[in-house]
């Protein structure tokens, strides 16, 4: 049998999956948050401690591949990531059924898929920005849409799923989403890959934090996990306890088309990146998600809430992939170390944001503590909870807004 042969196009369709995989790992365990709560009693803070471990040990796995991916290889890493997250994945759908602690066991998951997660993010990037390509911000971003596609595709398919089957037997969503992973774990086994930096001499630590610039553009890492996550993560209940719609209305109408319109941005700049300044686009990016943050926390009608709380999605889906151009473009040889730091801010943003929102809810739903606007509307303290979360996490976009206009003033390029 002639043995196949793997060019930089199965490459890049891999890292694509790759992308989906991330998905995967970050979206599925939030879909099940209603049940996670009233099957074992899970607070929000509870929940939003899931997230935590989630993006925390993504955060961690980060700084150890900032240090040692190089060493060990992209493929190595690239294996192990998928056959972590497939592990996290059937663990999520097996020991919260035979744990004695059922929060254990999901924290447990949590922690093994959020290893892989950690390779995923910070290898995934410059091996694709290593492939022979003229618009190298454009196929980032595109890189970066088949992580929506493939929330999109969670969401979409494990509502149904759960529809046919029952909450009660929400476990074996996990169990069926874990072939994926294993499936591009093989695939990696065989692709074709570039070192990100062709003489070797990559940036040192040193030499990124010597520039002024580059702590903005860690500033605008955590500011986009944290503008991106802290709505999709929590838009799924905001949407059913919040709004007060069904599940599967608030499924597809909150995270669902959360991800379409962040996929259909990312796929927009995919294609047309070379005519559309990034900076430009970044900085109308922020103040367009500011703007719907406050129309979905404060609007008394729940369609147009529901509306902006998905277009929230259109709003950060540059955020996180043009932050990370934007900076390989002033740290041409920032190499694995800058994307890995970036990274790590990243996480930083999308385990604070979420958790952030989590605890406010839980102070304002327990304290009764709120805006008077939310009292005279005769919303109930959950309602009320979930906005005043959402809204203490719209310093997010605006700090990002204002690191944007202090970047523009920066120089362009830096040799580093």
């Amino acid at each position: 049998m002639e043995k196949r042969t793997y060019t930089y196009k199965n490459t890049t369709f891999a890292c694509y999956r790759g992308y989906i995989t991330q998905a995967i790992i970050n979206n599925l365990a939030p879909l099940l948050f209603i049940i996670f709560q009233t099957s074992y009693s899970i607070s929000y803070e509870k929940l939003g401690q899931l997230i935590l471990i989630n993006f925390g040990t993504q955060l961690l796995t980060d700084i150890w591949a900032t240090k040692y991916a190089d060493h060990v290889g992209y493929r190595k890493c690239m294996v192990a990531a998928h056959g972590l997250a497939s592990i996290g994945l059937l663990s999520l759908g097996i020991l919260p059924k035979i744990m004695s602690s059922p929060y254990l066991g999901m924290a447990i998951s949590v922690f093994i898929y959020g290893i892989g997660g950690g390779l995923l993010e910070t290898i995934v990037s410059p091996i694709i920005e290593a492939l022979p390509n003229d618009n190298k911000g454009g196929a980032m971003s595109l890189l970066h849409s088949f992580y929506c596609w493939g929330q999109m595709a969670v969401v979409i398919i494990s509502t149904i799923l759960l529809k046919l089957i029952g909450d009660n037997y929400w476990f074996i969503l996990p169990l069926l989403w874990s072939v994926f992973p294993l499936h591009n774990m093989f695939k990696f086994i065989h692709v074709p890959i570039l070192p990100l930096v062709k003489d070797g001499k990559s940036s040192t630590l040193k030499e990124l934090l010597s520039h002024p610039a580059f702590y903005l553009s860690m500033l605008l890492m955590i500011c986009a996990g944290a503008s991106e996550l802290s709505m999709s993560q929590w838009s799924s209940m905001f949407a059913e306890q919040g709004l007060q719609v069904p599940k599967v209305i608030g499924d597809l109408l909150g995270p669902g088309l959360f991800a379409l319109f962040m996929a259909i941005g990312r796929t927009i700049y995919g294609y047309f990146g070379e005519r559309i300044p990034i900076k430009g686009v970044l900085l109308g990016s922020s103040a367009l998600c500011i703007l719907t943050y406050l129309v979905t926390i404060f609007s008394p009608n729940m369609f147009l809430a529901l509306f902006t709380c998905s277009l929230t999605g259109f709003s950060v889906s540059l955020m996180w992939p043009g932050t990370f151009s934007l900076s390989s473009g002033v740290f041409p040889k920032g190499g694995t170390l800058m994307f890995g730091i970036l990274a790590i801010c990243g996480d930083i943003g999308c385990s604070v944001g979420p958790w952030l929102a989590g605890i406010i809810s839980d102070r304002v739903k327990n304290t009764g503590e709120g805006l008077t606007i939310w009292m005279n509307r005769g919303l109930t303290f959950d309602q009320i909870g979930l906005r005043s979360g959402l809204l203490v996490a719209t310093i997010f976009p605006s700090l990002m807004f204002i690191g944007l206009i202090l970047l523009r003033k920066k120089k362009s390029t830096v040799r580093a």
